[in-house]
């Protein structure tokens, strides 16, 4: 299988690709609100700075963002927030949309080779692509699937494997640093989503997935670009 390729002028604005690895929360589906709310609560408890603590919580699982935090915390405690606030996250789906042309996104690659790769565990991936009305890939790497969270690679590479492309041949759509620090250390390219991505330099950036096209082609590929 050969890698595909990247058309280049002044700046990345074509990608050809054989799969796309979708991440979820600021790529597919704006849960912002419902993230701050939780995490606020959290920092406080923690005697943190809320404002500080949100630039890292983003693209990580929980129990990653809090060894970030607080690096001498022992890591059971971590563990068990983690999951005492992936069920408050999971029951907390007020303000919870889908980005801007993610409806229309979704529909353009429902029979192309996509995943989604998520720090999220199950309960709450459905939660949220429910209340955002997207519907869930048939392939989807969760918490629950990795050893290790997003900066680790480990979610791209085994997205990849299950949809049964080398890494090189797929393109990741993320909002993080940490997501895309991930999906680089993988191997793939990426398309950044938001304003999050906008400073990461990603192969292509977007502001929302209105300005993304996806084009299938005759010889299997995908390709994606922006504008018109």
């Amino acid at each position: 299988m050969t890698a595909t390729t990247a058309t280049t002028t002044t700046s990345v604005s074509v990608l050809t690709t054989r799969a796309l690895l979708l991440d979820m929360d600021g790529t597919l589906v704006n849960s912002d609100a419902a993230v701050e709310r939780i995490w606020r609560r959290w920092a406080v408890g923690q005697g943190l700075d809320p404002d500080e603590a949100l630039k890292v919580v983003h693209g990580r699982q929980g129990y990653a963002t809090m060894a970030v935090l607080l690096p001498d915390r022992p890591m059971e405690l971590n563990l068990a927030d983690n999951e005492r606030m992936l069920a408050e996250e999971t029951a907390d789906t007020e303000g919870v949309v889908p980005i801007p042309g993610a409806p229309v996104f979704m529909a353009a690659i429902a029979a192309l080779p996509h995943a989604l790769v998520t720090s999220a565990n199950v309960p709450l991936a459905e939660a949220r692509m429910t209340a955002a009305a997207l519907p869930m890939p048939k392939i989807r790497v969760t918490a629950e699937s990795v050893a290790a969270s997003k900066p680790h690679p480990e979610g791209f590479l085994l997205g990849a494997a299950e949809l049964g492309f080398a890494p090189e041949d797929c393109v990741a759509l993320e909002d993080s640093e940490a997501g895309i620090t991930a999906a680089r250390a993988a191997g793939m390219r990426v398309v950044g989503v938001g304003p999050r991505a906008a400073a990461l330099t990603p192969d292509i950036h977007v502001q929302d997935l209105t300005e993304l096209r996806v084009e299938a082609l005759p010889t299997g590929e995908i390709r994606l670009h922006t504008g018109s």
